[in-house]
């Protein structure tokens, strides 16, 4: 019997019933993607590199090279210097790797006033900072009831109904918080929630004359929170602390008792980090 023809490469492409023909984009952005970032370590690592080197450092083509350094450039991540023609890191590079630095040193010295005010208060103690008008939880001690709140870190939370985003927002002006929360609805989540502008910026009065933030239960019924906002060394708000807990267990004269706790850890927290403490004066 004659042995059977072999399918040739046309014919096990045709035998694939549903493909695509942009199936291979994908891997196709990720090798750009790759190719990338191992430029910006190499640039990374030098004084100043020439794209002939990084040409032969990285195994790539020139002109690809060329392409993809220009695509980093108008990131902002690396930059060109046309008379020397190095090729450098840029700002906005620096930017990313300063904000990983912040914060990677906010969650370590937060970290024995999350456990003191978790310990004082009995409630969950959290760390949170503000991006793009919304609050992300970044460190978190948890209270050893059963009962307890719980803030996944990387938690993305609305800022309007957040006691840390309340907080953060009491340092601003009203015009500025206007411009945030001009491109973003105020979801209503219970009865309580500050759902428009001019409830929002009347709480926030009080929270200025008062010194640290209340959610009454704005986002979630039966929950309560405490927070005091962490300043950096230019005095402004970059995160909040707060402490968390069922309504039942944070009635009003408790709220009073651990304002100033809550405060006196923010301020603990700025110091610690070499930030500057700045008074609420909206």
């Amino acid at each position: 019997m004659p042995d059977k023809p072999q399918p040739t490469r046309q014919d096990q492409l045709r035998a694939r019933p549903g493909r695509k023909a942009n199936e291979n984009a994908a891997p196709s952005s990720v090798q750009v993607l790759d190719r990338s970032l191992k430029l910006l370590d190499l640039v990374a690592s030098s004084d100043g590199a020439a794209l002939t080197d990084l040409s032969d450092q990285s195994g790539m083509a020139p002109s690809t090279v060329h392409r993809l350094l220009t695509s980093l450039a108008n990131h902002g991540m690396v930059a060109h210097d046309a008379e020397t023609g190095a090729w450098t890191i840029g700002l906005k590079a620096f930017e990313i790797g300063n904000a990983f630095l912040r914060f990677r040193k906010l969650g370590t010295i937060s970290r024995p006033f999350l456990k003191h005010l978790m310990e004082h208060s009995g409630e969950t103690a959290n760390i949170g900072i503000e991006d793009g008008g919304d609050v992300v939880f970044i460190s978190q001690v948890e209270s050893h009831a059963p009962m307890r709140a719980f803030f996944r870190p990387g938690r993305r939370g609305p800022i309007h109904a957040s006691g840390i985003g309340k907080a953060i927002l009491s340092t601003w002006g009203d015009a500025e918080i206007e411009r945030l929360l001009s491109t973003h609805t105020l979801p209503r989540f219970t009865e309580k929630t500050r759902d428009t502008l001019p409830k929002l910026i009347t709480d926030l009065e009080t929270i200025r004359t008062r010194g640290w933030s209340i959610d009454d239960e704005e986002h979630t019924l039966g929950m309560r929170c405490l927070a005091a906002p962490i300043f950096n060394e230019y005095g402004e708000a970059i995160a909040g602390i707060s402490v968390s807990g069922p309504a039942v267990r944070l009635p009003d004269g408790k709220l009073e008792e651990l304002g100033p706790v809550v405060r006196a850890a923010a301020e603990g927290v700025t110091r610690a980090m070499g930030g500057r403490v700045v008074l609420n004066t909206g």
